[in-house]
């Protein structure tokens, strides 16, 4: 069936519709090491009515829409496999309402985590959910984000209080209340949330958000082997901290922070905290944590509080992806993605290193601890297929060990291209409900085909 797509651009201007080449090639990709394919046409959406309008064109011309924000994904979500539509949303960009006695803010799909924060700021708020890039707010709950403070504040999944949708037949719906609890009908939002742009286009959201500590305390806590950190962060976990971030960065990525960042920090495993709170609770929390750390081998204990020094201690950690990246020039980025139960994370972190040394896996260790979600980066040649092949089979350990555990495969990048092949594994006879609530709400399977449960 041949689409007239210059009647996409009379029907919603040609300022909102990109054909040319240039165009469609920067919604062809993410920052993972799928190939790019590059989508028929580009929409650059700016309310509900033009995504309605885009929706409605591609059911009657049964070609594939593909919601797309940052671009900062990771498992090739926005990658338009079949072609057809790349709706971006990132014009659609305005902080709708704030309702500070009631802790919600309403945002459209395109508002960034930054942007959001900070429009929150002089209202003394701040919204928690961090996994690192400044994406947009539509795509951290199209993937169920979480990051760095997931230990604390949860993923979206649990910020996302209410989601405006527009289905694949064209109808508009708001998938719950503004209630900080509700026992009424099905849970749609969670239905939603993670649902990678496969069951409709997420054209407003209403998101949890929260009180400006009084006090924060970042800290380094550098160990001599990745199995002594992860040992101690079970430790403080099992003492009843209330951590805000609990992360690890491995020797190997702590070397190329280094090197890329120009930094001056000890090339060892790395514990990077925060914690977050009253003045009072801050301070003896700091201490415990400290002495607890010390006990379990910690040879340094640094502790910053201005925000100055705060951001300087993460930038290691929230640029240890991109300057892994830019280490390797020319070659691209697997970040493996497996969350397993707290228990379980010594081994699994054991298991990765011993296969990393296996295989000759170019990267290091790096992840959000306190929720046992940890990640291998990889460096692969996408056009070396015995290179691809390694880093693929190691892929396969971690999750093989995760699922064997009763973890999952991805705790937090998504599903999209890269762990499509462990549904069967990770839910078994429940995939086959989830392909049915797929083909209920898109029949003709224009939503973002072939990812997630497809």
């Amino acid at each position: 069936m041949s689409v007239d797509w210059e009647s996409l651009q009379t029907l919603l201007g040609v300022d909102k519709v990109g054909l040319g080449e240039s165009v469609r090639r920067t919604h062809a990709r993410d920052e993972s090491y799928h190939p790019e394919r590059l989508p028929d046409a580009v929409v650059f959406a700016e309310s509900l009515h033009d995504i309605c309008q885009t929706v409605e064109f591609a059911r009657q011309n049964r070609v594939p829409i593909v919601p797309f924000g940052a671009g900062s994904g990771l498992e090739g979500q926005v990658i338009p496999v079949h072609g057809g539509i790349s709706l971006d949303l990132t014009r659609m960009n305005r902080v709708i309402e704030v309702r500070p006695n009631d802790f919600l803010v309403c945002v459209e799909p395109g508002v960034t985590r930054r942007a959001l924060n900070e429009a929150l700021r002089p209202y003394g708020l701040f919204f928690p959910v961090d996994p690192g890039a400044n994406a947009t707010l539509g795509g951290m709950a199209a993937t169920n984000a979480s990051g760095t403070t997931a230990v604390r504040y949860g993923g979206m999944k649990d910020n996302v209080r209410s989601l405006e949708v527009v289905l694949a037949d064209g109808r508009v719906i708001q998938t719950g209340s503004l209630a900080a609890k509700s026992s009424s009908g099905y849970h749609l939002t969670e239905l939603f949330v993670g649902s990678e742009g496969t069951l409709g286009v997420f054209s407003k959201l209403w998101l949890r958000v929260y009180g400006i500590p009084e006090r924060t305390v970042a800290a380094a806590a550098e160990f001599g082997s990745v199995q002594a950190a992860v040992q101690a962060v079970c430790t403080l976990l099992g003492a009843g901290l209330l951590l805000t971030r609990c992360e690890l960065v491995s020797r190997q990525y702590m070397e190329v922070i280094n090197k890329q960042l120009g930094t001056q920090y000890a090339e060892t495993p790395t514990l990077f905290l925060e914690l977050s709170g009253s003045e009072a609770s801050v301070q003896a929390d700091t201490e415990l944590v400290e002495a607890i750390l010390r006990d379990e081998g910690c040879a340094q204990f640094r502790a910053v509080q201005s925000e100055e020094d705060r951001r300087q201690l993460w930038t290691a950690r929230h640029n240890a992806a991109y300057a892994l990246m830019r280490s390797y020039p020319g070659l691209f980025h697997m970040s493996t993605d497996v969350c397993v139960p707290i228990s379980q994370l010594p081994e699994a972190i054991a298991i990765a290193e011993t296969w990393m040394e296996r295989l000759q896996i170019r990267g290091g260790i790096i992840g959000h601890v306190g929720d046992g979600n940890f990640h291998v980066g990889v460096m692969v040649n996408t056009d070396d297929s015995e290179d691809l092949r390694r880093a693929e089979e190691f892929s396969h350990h971690l999750v093989d060990f995760a699922l064997s555990v009763g973890g999952t495969c991805t705790g937090e990048h998504g599903v999209g291209l890269g762990k499509r092949a462990y549904q069967e594994a990770e839910h078994g006879p429940a995939l086959a409900i989830m392909q049915n609530i797929k083909r209920m709400l898109d029949p003709l399977g224009i939503f973002n085909p072939g990812k997630l449960v497809d």
